[in-house]
């Protein structure tokens, strides 16, 4: 059997704390996970849940050390791209300075670059496009534009953040199409952020599912969608429209509320919600994030007992 090749992006015990006057949040506590060349990674969970938190803090990590890496190794594309484009510089100007930041070429050879990557991505006359100010795009252009820009450098990792949460129906299928051929021919990784779990079934190899900034599954996205493991994914799933679902049936929901980040419940953070939860255990102890199959781990004490060290 081969081996399994080593990750691109490996991240362990990462946390972020935020001091507030009213307390402190603790947005992700703990939370490891890696990302392996060729496959895209998905993390989901309700808002709130820190997914975004978490890949900011990876590409803040480190302070001046990641001025060489981001853009160049490890590349977002933003949630919101009409507030990610400067609205007083054409896309060809900004595309073509993050080129000349990262890569020894002229400002000529950069323009010929940014049109070639505006092309690939599926930008209608891209040489034109380069002229064009980010609110003369409609979202779907503006879309592609943004991931162009983030493919300038050719990075190693991209981190989709909610990619087509602005966009209609007919344009999020062909963002998605687009990031999965991407990924096939560049053999790049994503990391493909989201609360939609019909994307993440059709573009993830990998899922991790965060709740009050704790994993509590992670594994294949088979497993995670035909035998999840945690009641929180558990839950999840069976709040997903189907067609055929009942007609004139309420959907299941969770029961409860995500808490306040200032009162993140002691134990299991999910125990006010979860119809297993179990008194004296769940409220008082965090569960550990331990594996259950190969590949496969859940931070739940239906299956283990191990929990998270004070």
């Amino acid at each position: 059997m081969a081996t399994e090749s080593p990750p691109l992006l490996s991240v362990r015990g990462l946390k972020t704390h935020f001091l507030m006057d009213e307390g402190v949040v603790r947005a992700v506590d703990g939370v490891s996970f890696d990302v392996r060349a060729g496959r895209v990674f998905g993390i989901v969970g309700e808002s709130g849940c820190g997914k975004s938190v978490t890949m900011k803090a990876v590409l803040r990590a480190g302070g001046r050390e990641m001025r060489s890496i981001r853009g160049a190794e490890i590349a977002l594309i933003p949630q919101e791209p009409m507030a990610s484009f400067s609205p007083v510089h054409t896309i060809g100007n900004q595309i073509i300075e993050t080129i000349m930041l990262h890569r020894p070429v002229g400002a000529e050879e950069a323009r010929r670059i940014a049109i070639d990557l505006l092309a690939d991505v599926g930008v209608p006359m891209p040489e034109a496009r380069l002229k064009a100010y980010s609110w003369q795009l409609s979202g779907g252009l503006r879309q592609r534009a943004i991931i162009a820009m983030a493919l300038s450098c050719n990075p190693r990792v991209l981190i989709a953040d909610e990619p087509t949460t602005a966009v209609d129906v007919t344009t999020q299928a062909q963002v998605l199409r687009l990031l999965r051929r991407l990924e096939q021919e560049r053999n790049a990784a994503i990391i493909f952020i989201t609360h939609d779990l019909g994307v993440i079934a059709q573009m993830a190899d990998d899922v991790m599912v965060m709740y009050l900034g704790l994993v509590m599954e992670l594994g294949p996205v088979d497993a995670i969608f035909h035998q999840p493991r945690h009641p929180y994914t558990q839950a999840l799933l069976r709040s997903i429209p189907s067609v055929n679902a009942v007609p004139h049936v309420k959907l299941p929901t969770i029961s409860g509320s995500i808490p306040h980040p200032f009162n993140r419940p002691r134990g299991c953070p999910f125990h006010p919600r979860c119809e297993f939860s179990m008194s004296g255990r769940c409220d008082v102890r965090t569960p550990a994030l331990e594996p259950v199959d190969a590949g496969h781990a859940v931070s739940c004490f239906k299956y283990h007992d191990i929990e998270v060290p004070e």
